[in-house]
């Protein structure tokens, strides 16, 4: 197995495609620029796989940042790209939903609290990423094997995301990070209870074997890693009451403004989203209770 640094990077660290030549396969492949298709391309030829002996493309999820180059390098060899089916529609296809996501992550800023303005600003900075507007994908489902790989679904950051696991090694994708915890609630707002969600999957992963690869940065410790998440989440909903049991009643949005700060672009709805998602788990487990929808406010228990 090869890692090849991808792009320019980002605030997670830069992008890892995974290559391994003698099975044909390339996991996460990058960003859609010109210069992590460079990386790529050169990576590729560094470790000697021909693109003719290419003919299996794994995504972790739907985000750009890892599905970026795969049609590009799919037309270029004929490779078949494979996606857990719950994210398969986002990529393949990706101008019908693409739409639709904006409406539904509207709808969600709206609920969580967001004015009008602010919301308006996550629109305007929600440009189309050079992308096909329909793809060829694969829909993989949990304990699928393939090219020698098993798939393991691990939803959380997105719907559908995955990790590919052999009997030696686990390519994560953004489900564990070196450095950053992978938000939860506005990467993917499909999800319905994105923190009950994620701790389930860290809980899965934890009984891996094996070394874990992240599509960020390079090799990672998984249960020393997975603990650290857990305890950061565990002080973000400590947090996330205290600020309640202050400033009631709350919207996920004012909780965001003081947990996050000023926040633009993506990260409004990143923010805002993740302070929906604690106060969701918060209120399921009778610490907090809803006393409205639309928009989401929050209140401590008497």
């Amino acid at each position: 197995m090869y890692r090849i640094a991808v792009g320019e990077g980002s605030p997670e660290g830069t992008n890892s495609a995974y290559v391994f030549p003698d099975q044909g396969v390339v996991i996460d492949p990058g960003p859609p620029s010109d210069i992590a298709w460079q990386h790529l391309r050169n990576g590729l030829k560094d470790v000697s796989l021909q693109l003719n002996d290419l003919h299996t493309i794994f995504v972790s999820h739907w985000h750009i940042d890892h599905i970026g180059l795969a049609p590009r390098l799919a037309d270029l060899t004929n490779a078949t790209i494979f996606m857990h089916e719950a994210d398969v529609p986002l990529a393949a296809e990706y101008k019908v939903e693409r739409e639709r996501r904006i409406k539904r992550d509207t709808r969600h800023l709206k609920r969580w609290g967001v004015p009008e303005d602010v919301t308006q600003s996550v629109q305007d900075h929600d440009t189309p990423s050079p992308f096909p507007d329909q793809v060829p994908v694969q829909a993989l489902s949990n304990g699928d094997q393939v090219a020698g790989f098993e798939v393991v679904h691990t939803p959380g950051h997105t719907r559908g995301h995955a990790a590919f696991a052999t009997n030696e090694q686990i390519f994560v994708g953004d489900a564990v990070l070196p450095t950053y915890t992978p938000n939860i609630g506005g990467s993917d707002t499909r999800t319905k209870r994105p923190l009950e969600t994620y701790r389930q999957t860290l809980n899965r992963l934890q009984t891996r074997e094996g070394r874990a690869y992240p599509g960020h940065g390079t090799e990672v410790s998984l249960r020393s890693r997975i603990n650290e998440i857990i305890a950061h989440h565990e002080k973000r909903s400590e947090r996330v009451l205290t600020v309640v049991q202050r400033d009631e009643p709350v919207t996920p949005w004012d909780v965001a403004r003081i947990l996050f700060g000023e926040m633009s672009g993506i990260h409004i709805k990143m923010g805002a989203g993740e302070a929906a998602a604690h106060l969701t788990a918060l209120s399921e487990c009778g610490c907090l209770r809803r006393i409205d929808d639309n928009p989401q406010t929050f209140t401590s228990i008497n």
